[in-house]
């Protein structure tokens, strides 16, 4: 009896850990992800809309692949450099599909991107008269502190 209750804590123990575990997104849902979010933000028509998600999918699976090849073997510039073309690339192919009114729009999601803004949370409410410091670029990047998103 001691045996069988052993054995059972240590399964329950094994199976709480990796369900515990986050689970990699499918480059589906990475896509799909991407583009509901451009959807709504640049109004695509239906080819738009396509179109960008099959760009944004072939992004994602290359993306998911690079992911699981460190999670096997460890970083490499290389594969990383590859990976950032294809993202330079991909963002090019996309802004053939828009207009120039939604072009100016996904620059500025590319941006805020980059800065990691998301634009689904609130922003902090500032005092009378107070403006937000806004730091672009390479400075912007270089002044978060270590262990924030």
């Amino acid at each position: 009896m001691k045996k069988f209750l052993s054995a059972l804590f240590l399964f329950t123990v094994i199976a709480i850990s990796v369900l515990a575990q986050p689970k990699m997104p499918t480059p589906e849902e990475m896509a799909k992800k991407n583009v509901d979010e451009l959807e709504t933000r640049l109004k695509l028509s239906s080819t738009q809309k396509s179109v960008v998600y099959n760009y944004a999918y072939n992004l994602a699976k290359e993306q998911v692949a690079l992911m699981k090849k460190q999670q096997a073997t460890g970083y490499d510039d290389e594969e990383v450099t590859k990976l950032y073309r294809l993202n330079n690339e991909t963002n090019k192919n996309i802004k053939a599909v828009l207009k120039p009114e939604q072009i100016a729009e996904y620059d500025k999601i590319t941006e805020e991107r980059l800065a990691g803004i998301d634009p689904k949370k609130k922003k902090k409410k500032l005092k009378k008269g107070e403006e937000e410091e806004k730091i672009v670029g390479i400075e912007g990047l270089k002044s978060v502190k270590a262990g924030q998103p």
